[in-house]
């Protein structure tokens, strides 16, 4: 379908401040930077601060033509956990069904993911998707939304072919 370029953004203060080992964020570049049609072009841990979290998702966006960005952490109800009201700020329109497929798979799993706050939208031609923290819970997440993303990022650039209709 094409060549996305993808951008791991990892939410945390302890990790911002080298305090903890980013291993969700880790996981998700090797997994991207392994399948075909991606190609991982930056990866950053910051502080789960809404105005940082907002700046670096509009640059990596509006400057760096990122096709999809893929955040972990502060997803939960901690008082830090500020990334859906972060990419909220940002977005032009929410794509719930992402969203509502990945709590759904995590429920298969465990209840606690009742708790997941995460949201996927899209600002300008760019998805940009939430994910939980936890390495196993960001990897439980991506995987039920990955066979759908290559035709959702394909659309998204323009793509003319009909949903139905293999590209």
């Amino acid at each position: 379908m094409g060549e996305y370029t993808v951008g791991v953004l990892t939410l945390s203060d302890k990790g911002a401040r080298g305090e903890r080992e980013d291993t969700s964020g880790v996981m998700l570049k090797e997994l991207f930077a392994g399948l075909e049609g991606y190609t991982v072009a930056l990866y950053l841990v910051i502080a789960d601060n809404q105005s940082l979290i907002s700046a670096t998702l509009t640059r990596w966006v509006d400057e760096n033509n990122i096709d999809l960005i893929i955040t972990t952490g502060g997803t939960g109800v901690s008082p830090s956990d500020q990334t859906p009201e972060a990419t909220r700020a940002v977005i032009d329109r929410q794509v719930p069904g992402l969203a509502e497929a990945m709590r759904q798979a995590s429920l298969t799993k465990t209840v606690q993911a009742v708790w997941s706050r995460g949201i996927a939208g899209i600002r300008r031609q760019s998805l940009i998707i939430n994910l939980p923290g936890s390495e196993k819970a960001a990897k439980e997440n991506i995987e039920a939304i990955l066979p759908a993303l290559s035709h959702g990022l394909y659309k998204l650039k323009g793509g003319a072919a009909d949903c139905g209709v293999s590209v």
